[in-house]
């Protein structure tokens, strides 16, 4: 497992579309995933110890997020061959026990993670209401394991782009296992 910090955020990059099948039986796009306010899109993937450890505040924030008008999706991108945990069934049952409030997609020719440029899981892309980039940055200041009252980093942020359609100036780069690509 490799851990990779994600780059500096590239103020007003456009985010590209995408049709992608969710966890929930329905394909999901930019325009289906977006909020009146912005959008946040997330590679995650289930066996990396960055994502698990953050994973329902993940989920918190995400339902906190949407009632700001930030809509939200997480993206799928590992080649689950040598992290089964990653397959489509287990994505499911994520989703299922976790009760996502943002749909769960897979990205199965990793053409969206590549568009994306992500690099890691975690990796957060926080867009305002025309969908330019405004966040690239981390959730908290956890890594593999929990920080106990840490500052929300990615809600202020994101809380920020839903009232004023800019993010933060300062971002600490979000930090996680690469993603798996395929060979």
């Amino acid at each position: 497992m490799v851990s990779l910090s994600t780059p500096i955020c590239d103020f007003g990059w456009k985010a590209p579309d995408f049709d992608l099948p969710g966890t929930d039986g329905r394909r999901h796009s930019l325009a289906s995933a977006r909020g009146p306010n912005g959008l946040l899109l997330m590679f995650i993937c289930n066996h990396c110890p960055y994502v698990k450890a953050v994973l329902e505040r993940i989920v918190r924030d995400c339902r906190e997020l949407g009632a700001h008008g930030i809509g939200a999706i997480a993206i799928m991108s590992n080649d689950p061959t040598d992290y089964p945990e990653d397959s489509w069934d287990n994505m499911v049952a994520l989703a299922r026990r976790m009760d996502f409030p943002f749909p769960y997609v897979l990205d199965g020719t990793q053409a969206v993670a590549k568009a994306y440029g992500a690099v890691c899981t975690p990796d957060f892309f926080g867009f305002n209401a025309q969908l330019a980039l405004q966040y690239r940055g981390r959730l908290d200041a956890s890594r593999k394991e929990s920080v106990p009252a840490a500052r929300r980093e990615l809600f202020d942020a994101m809380l920020q782009v839903a009232q004023t359609g800019q993010g933060p100036r300062e971002q600490v780069p979000s930090m996680g296992c690469s993603i798996k690509w395929k060979e």
